[in-house]
């Protein structure tokens, strides 16, 4: 059933059953018709605009869960559209573009989006990358009122909260980096501490260089609360994209273990744990892209790197020991 919604805009729905909202904007009708179908296969009504503007405005008044972006529209393109709606709204943004070259993809991931597709695309690998992300949610649930959970796996952190701010935010699914007892100068406490059970592997090195603070995790100047998905440098908060959170939280998590570019890019896809899934050079590029943008986010000098270490043909690690911008803390 298609309900016309504006000039240029119309809503398509299945009225058998509830359904999750995807706003498309896209000036092609063909391309917006197949967008529309493959979103409805996938469970979602569609709330389709042919231009930025109305984009921007059907995604304030829908609040979808995923929006597919165009890149060169009428009036403003796709990149200000996608900086214009990560202001205000945390939706999954997925630009679908003939604008290929490595420094549209950039400019896209950049602007907010969280995955960019060339055309023409292929709707099953739509599908699957909305499968993907749709296992990783936006927002966790509320924190309880009570903030001193004491085996740091529940919602502690109630002062937190107010992570609403920072759009492009989710939950990893793997495990959380809060559990840990800061290791090293506290050799006197009981080995029943309340934060022992909630370890989620082996104990604290005194040598690693990730150290845990309550439900912070730090490591030389950086630090992450993965549970309500918050970032600062020296102090000074930092907002990040879920692909680029979803990266730095890996590493902290494996300390000095080197994370191959597979790796990180099932750990961000939340397939972490499959070993079975087809890895090809777009999604070892993808990384690349992603953590390029992180390290400017971060002021981290890729030639003295202060956070995160390229090891050449292999991956990335955290600094550590003997790196030139680790400063022992």
């Amino acid at each position: 059933m298609t309900t016309v919604a504006g000039e240029g805009d119309s809503v398509v729905t299945d009225p058998g059953q509830e359904r999750r909202v995807a706003v498309v904007i896209e000036d092609d009708l063909d391309i917006r018709y197949l967008l529309e179908q493959v979103l409805m296969q996938a469970g979602f009504s569609t709330v389709s605009t042919g231009n930025g503007e109305d984009g921007v405005r059907a995604v304030l008044a829908h609040e979808p869960v995923v929006t597919t972006l165009d890149v060169s529209l009428p009036g403003i393109d796709g990149f200000e559209v996608a900086r214009r709606i990560r202001e205000s709204s945390s939706t999954y943004i997925v630009m679908i573009s003939a604008m290929g070259d490595e420094i549209d993809i950039l400019q896209g991931l950049e602007a907010g989006a969280d995955d960019y597709l060339v055309k023409p695309f292929r709707p099953r690998e739509l599908r699957a990358r909305l499968g993907a992300m749709l296992r990783r949610p936006r927002i966790a649930e509320p924190a309880a009122p009570e903030v001193g959970d004491p085996d740091g796996t529940g919602p502690l952190a109630a002062s937190e909260v107010p992570v609403a701010s920072a759009a492009p935010s989710a939950v990893l699914s793997v495990a959380t980096v809060t559990p840990e007892v800061p290791a090293g100068p506290v050799a006197a406490d009981p080995p029943t501490s309340p934060d022992g059970p909630a370890s989620p592997g082996s104990p604290a090195s005194p040598v690693g260089p990730a150290d845990v603070d309550g439900a912070w995790a730090h490591h030389n100047g950086l630090a992450i609360d993965q549970e309500a998905r918050l970032v600062r440098v020296d102090g000074v908060p930092v907002e990040l994209t879920k692909t680029e959170f979803d990266l730095i939280a890996t590493l902290v998590e494996t300390r000095r273990r080197v994370r191959s570019k597979a790796d990180l890019a099932l750990a961000v896809r939340n397939d972490a744990y499959v070993t079975t899934h087809y890895i090809g050079d777009a999604d070892r590029r993808n990384v690349e892209v992603h953590m390029a943008n992180l390290r400017r986010k971060l002021a981290d000098d890729p030639n003295a790197p202060r956070f995160v270490v390229t090891v050449r043909g292999v991956g990335y690690r955290l600094t550590g020991p003997g790196d030139p911008g680790f400063v022992a803390e």
